[in-house]
């Protein structure tokens, strides 16, 4: 009776550990995205109503090689910025109005007074602030760019110098400093692409009694023609151009300088063209005389100054004057074939399905640990049964956002699904929960169901996480060296699988490891043969994929590069995925390893496939290293968790090797 008591109190101390863990995990992981800052108060702000935020979203710009719409732009400017897609404030009635990105960018447009007071920066080590000549509000906070602008002068020469030194070389303060002054610099040409729209051109002494007049630059570049005549007959007569002349020119040329960075909105005049331009760029073409249509650009121009000199009005005469001017550009979009996904692509970032997904895991999780604490104190199976069901329909239902999000995200990209590192991980992620749910149609033990949404809501996680590390659209389009759908649809597609696999197969031996010691389930023996039936499934099925990919890729490469094989970091990442998965059955064949050893060695295949998943982009080498990222250190802490686990599994077979040798008998046991 006690040992039975001892037992379940075991499993008690076990459950909350294990969830302790867990829960830990997550708010560790949250507070990471979302970093500790104060909600500031900002007077006069009125947050944008949602007709104006719809329609500004229907705005094409060109970045990163592709049209996408001014939300996704405004997105991963925010997340470059701020590490974050909101910001919360506080209004003259202190009530709570939370910016999202369009807003946001709306504001760097069109507000940039009330843009300068938004907490946008955020620093993560206050020594880059104390460098400045600032003082710092904590250790890790957001800062307004009316708090930094003090020290903006120190920071770019900071920056400057810092930028001398090797990259690897830098110091945290040193890297720090040098992102900032990148941050800074580009919020300042987006609080100053409409100037010259908001201020005119200031001609001065052109009044009837030598006061100045303002003109719109529109105007001015309908002179273009008349001004570069004027230019070339003082150059040929080597007369100076009248100062009023120079003051002109000097005020269109800071307007263009201002107009030139941040937004790419105007598509070329051409067909044959693909790059589009910024309204900086075709306010010099048209200058120069090198724009193929300069009254398009001129007309262009004259819609933006229309549309900007109405804020500040009643947002209904500002969507009056925005709307012709959307309209104009979308319809040259769509006339050159470039307006496609447009909206399917604002319909993505609006739903938020990957936020959506983490939730039904994160439940999921939630009802399976349900699940397990009421088979620990033997309650009525009605409950533990509602708690299962629960449990998958919850994780079906993240599935089921996952399989949505791919889908969208194809048509947006129009290529398959993987093609990046953060395709890889949302890609993985749904193919292992399907695998899961499947093994758990079969089994009906509730311990695929829970590993499914286990892993789950780590991957939405490390995808969120990854996301906001690496501030890029990951929609953009691919390096060269990936641009073949069809090597993307076989090659690629069949090695990512593996790696899904291979994870798939680690957990599930994990998975064997923690029932073995805390002892869940009625019938444990039955458990661990399932549990080692379906790892072996995995592990050939990981041999199967990862084969078949690697010969897939020696054939691209082939193709490619003119050679097969070439030791390259990933490739050989590749090689090893495939080496130790026929070490292992090879091992289970000879009998060399059973039940303990294969398993142990199958957690340690998790460190295999995160290699060459995940850190041969680390190495900076090698012609696959198209997916680098800084944000790397957590690598580490999933190796250490990995060992740990193999560790602790070594101990628990160390005692049950124990266990199993005979006691021997005394005299006095005999007596």
């Amino acid at each position: 009776m006690t040992e039975m008591k001892s037992m379940v109190w075991a499993r008690i101390v076990a459950f909350c550990i294990i969830a302790t863990m867990l829960v830990s995990l997550f708010v560790f992981m949250v507070i990471d995205m979302n970093p500790k800052g104060e909600v500031v108060k900002i007077p006069g702000y009125q947050a944008w109503e949602k007709e104006t935020v719809e329609l500004m979203n229907q705005l094409p710009l060109q970045d990163g090689g592709r049209v996408k719409p001014f939300s996704t732009h405004a997105q991963f400017t925010m997340l470059r910025l701020r590490g974050d897609r909101k910001i919360e404030i506080t209004d003259d009635a202190g009530d709570k109005i939370s910016i999202k990105p369009t807003q946001w960018l709306m504001d760097c447009l069109f507000r940039p007074i009330l843009a300068v007071e938004l907490p946008t920066f955020r620093v993560d080590n206050s020594a880059a602030i104390e460098a400045i000549g600032l003082k710092a509000l904590g250790r890790r906070d957001r800062y307004s760019y009316k708090q930094l602008e003090e020290g903006i002068p120190k920071l770019f020469e900071l920056a400057q110098s810092y930028e001398g030194i090797e990259e690897k070389r830098r110091d945290a303060v040193q890297k720090q400093v040098i992102d900032l002054a990148y941050n800074v610099r580009s919020f300042q040409f987006l609080i100053g692409y409409f100037g010259f729209a908001r201020s005119g051109i200031e001609m001065k002494g052109a009044g009837p009694e030598g006061e100045s007049r303002f003109t719109d630059l529109s105007t001015v570049m309908g002179t273009a023609p008349m001004i570069t005549e004027m230019l070339r007959q003082n150059q040929s007569t080597g007369e100076p151009i009248p100062p009023n002349l120079q003051e002109l020119l000097q005020q269109v040329l800071d307007g263009a300088n201002y107009a030139k960075f941040g937004l790419v909105m105007l598509p070329p005049d051409t067909a044959t063209e693909k790059d589009w331009r910024s309204v900086g760029d075709r306010i010099m073409d048209v200058m120069t005389s090198k724009a193929a249509d300069p009254k398009t650009a001129i007309a262009d121009v004259k819609l933006m100054e229309t549309a900007v000199r109405t804020v500040g009005q009643s947002e209904s005469d500002f969507r009056r004057e925005l709307d012709p001017l959307i309209k104009t550009l979308s319809s040259r979009a769509t006339q050159r074939g470039e307006y496609r996904a447009i909206a399917a692509e604002n319909r993505y970032n609006q739903k938020n399905l990957m936020l959506y997904a983490m939730i039904w895991f994160l439940l999921g999780l939630l009802a399976a640990g349900l699940y397990w604490f009421l088979k620990i104190f033997e309650v009525p199976r009605w409950m533990q049964k509602t708690a299962s069901v629960g449990s998958l329909v919850c994780t079906g239902l993240g599935l089921l956002y996952m399989i949505i999000t791919i889908s969208m995200r194809c048509y947006i990209m129009w290529r398959p699904p993987v093609g990046n590192l953060y395709d890889t991980i949302i890609f993985i992620c749904t193919v292992a929960v399907l695998v899961l749910l499947l093994i758990e149609y079969f089994t009906r033990e509730a311990i695929a169901a829970t590993l499914a949404a286990l892993m789950g809501l780590a991957l939405v996680l490390l995808a969120r996480r990854f996301e906001v590390g690496d501030a890029k659209d990951h929609m953009d389009p691919l390096v060269a060296v990936l641009n073949s759908n069809y090597w993307l649809t076989t090659h690629v597609i069949t090695v990512t699988m593996g790696y899904a696999a291979g994870l798939l197969t680690a957990f599930l031996s994990m998975t064997y490891v923690l029932l073995a010691g805390l002892g869940f389930g009625q019938n444990l023996k039955k458990l661990l043969k399932m549990v080692t039936t379906a790892a072996y499934g995995g592990l050939c099925l990981t041999l199967f994929l990862s084969l078949v990919g690697t010969v897939l890729g020696g054939i691209w490469a082939n193709d490619s590069w003119g050679r097969f094989w070439g030791w390259d970091p990933k490739e050989n990442g590749a090689l090893m995925i495939v080496l130790w998965s026929l070490i292992m059955l090879h091992a289970r064949f000879g009998g060399l390893i059973r039940d303990w050893g294969f398993h142990l060695a199958s957690i340690f295949m998790a460190c295999i496939v995160s290699f060459s998943w995940w850190h041969v982009n680390f190495l900076g080498e090698g012609l696959h290293n198209y997916g680098f990222t800084s944000g790397k250190n957590f690598i580490w802490f999933f190796y250490l968790a990995v060992l740990l686990t193999i560790l602790f599994g070594i101990v628990l077979w160390v005692v049950e090797q124990i266990r199993k040798v005979p006691v021997k008998q005394t005299s006095s046991d005999l007596s």
